[in-house]
């Protein structure tokens, strides 16, 4: 299987760079409007139950679990955040580096929450407002929906053996050359 060329190392930086921005400023804009505009901890109806817009302070993390212990979360998210930062460093392939641009966004929205909101440095509480009963019982926030996304998608790359460097591993290219080869494309008329 043939792919693109590998991107350069500063073009990922930059490509992961304005990406973390980008999440990083609508997850934050996304937090002041709901602050602003909505009730605390009462249900607003946007599109029946499907969409409920309900604004709560989580110390917790998913579900407010750990409540007391959030600074373990702001150390998690740092490391996260560092890792990510390390790897930008090595990547050359255009998939990672929309990924972990992506992924690094929602995990500095939820950090910045950590370090700069009540109740104090490193134990500030996570602003959600979003709920969707129908899919889970959970409120989340943007940056929560693209570290979930992205966190799925990086499982996506190593799966499909997609490397930081933008090159395939050889196991997961012959497997799917083998799947190929087993259910070969049918021409059309």
């Amino acid at each position: 299987m043939t792919g693109r060329a590998p991107i350069s190392k500063a073009a990922a930086g930059i490509t992961i760079a304005i990406l973390a921005v980008l999440v990083l400023a609508a997850d934050q804009l996304a937090k002041f409007w709901a602050i602003h505009n909505l009730p605390p901890e009462e249900p607003v109806h946007i599109i029946g139950d499907f969409l409920i817009f309900f604004l709560i302070r989580n110390s917790g993390a998913a579900f407010s679990m750990g409540a007391g212990v959030t600074w373990i979360f702001t150390i998690a998210l740092t490391v996260v955040a560092a890792v990510i930062i390390v790897l930008a460093l090595r990547i050359r392939s255009r998939a990672w580096a929309i990924v972990l641009g992506l992924l690094l966004g929602g995990v500095l929205g939820n950090l910045s929450d950590r370090l700069f909101r009540e109740p104090g440095f490193g134990v500030g509480h996570v602003v959600d407002f979003i709920s969707t009963p129908w899919m889970m019982p959970a409120i989340y926030n943007v940056a929560d929906m693209f570290i979930v996304t992205m966190m799925i998608s990086v499982a996506i790359l190593i799966v499909i053996g997609l490397r930081l460097d933008g090159t395939r591993d050889r196991r997961a290219a012959q497997s799917e050359d083998d799947e190929d080869a087993e259910h070969p494309a049918v021409p059309k008329d």
